[in-house]
C-alpha cells in the first residue's frame, strides 16, 4: 500500500511525467495534491496498472484531489531544449497551474530543476511509493495516451494507438517506410539500425 505523501507536515504536490522515451509526440507532466486521507486500492505506479484501471483512477483523482494540473511540452520544444529540460519545464508548469499552491514538491526520479522557491525532494521510483506521485503518473500517462490517440487518427501508419510513440519495431519500420511526421522529435534517433536494440 502506498503512503499518502512524503511530507505529511506540509501541503505536498506529487509530480511525474510521461513520454520521455518516445520518438514522437509531446511529453506530459502532472502535479497532484491529494487529501490527507486519500486511498484507492487500484492506485499504483501507472506503468504497473492496466489502461482500464488508469482511466478509472483518472476520474477519481480529478474529482477528489485538492488540486491537480497537467502540462504538455511539444516535440518542437523538446528538440529546442532537450527532453530532460522539457520534463522539468512541464513539471514546473503543472505546479504553477495548481489552484492551491503547495508548500513542498515530491518529484519522481533522481533529478529536478526549478525556479520556484519551494523545497522539493527527488524520489527514485516514487510513483511506486507515494500516492500523490502515483496519482500524478496516472494523470500524465492518461492525458498523454489520449493525445496520442488523437495523433493516431491523423497519422494511422505508425501504430501510435498501440505504441504511443515509443520506439517499438513497428514504429521504427513505419518511419523507414513513411518518413517523419511533424510530431516526431527530430533530436531523437529514428534510425532503423537501432532496431537491433529491441
Amino acid at each position: 500500500m502506498l503512503e499518502n505523501c512524503y511530507r505529511k507536515d506540509l501541503i505536498e504536490a506529487g509530480c511525474d511525467e510521461a513520454g520521455r522515451g518516445c520518438l514522437a509526440g509531446s511529453v506530459f507532466a502532472a502535479a497532484v495534491i491529494l487529501p490527507p486521507d486519500f486511498h484507492h486500492p487500484l492506485l499504483n505506479d501507472s506503468k504497473q496498472m492496466t489502461a482500464r484501471n488508469r482511466d478509472i483512477l483518472r476520474g477519481v483523482i480529478e474529482r477528489e484531489a485538492v488540486a491537480w494540473a497537467v502540462a504538455e511540452v511539444s516535440a518542437a520544444r523538446i528538440d529546442e531544449i532537450n527532453i530532460l529540460n522539457a520534463s522539468f519545464e512541464g513539471m514546473n508548469t503543472a505546479i504553477a497551474e495548481l489552484k492551491r499552491p503547495p508548500q513542498f514538491i515530491a518529484v519522481d526520479g533522481n533529478r529536478f530543476r526549478t525556479a520556484l522557491t519551494l523545497p522539493y525532494a527527488c524520489i527514485v521510483k516514487g510513483d511506486g511509493k507515494y500516492a500523490d506521485i502515483a496519482a500524478a503518473s496516472v494523470l500524465a500517462k492518461t492525458h498523454r495516451d489520449e493525445y496520442m490517440m488523437r495523433l493516431h487518427a491523423e497519422y494511422p501508419y505508425y501504430g501510435w494507438d498501440r505504441n504511443k510513440g515509443y520506439p517499438t519495431r513497428e514504429h521504427r519500420l513505419a518511419i523507414r517506410r513513411y518518413g517523419l511526421t511533424p510530431y516526431h522529435r527530430l533530436s531523437f534517433n529514428h534510425d532503423i539500425d537501432q532496431l537491433e536494440l529491441f
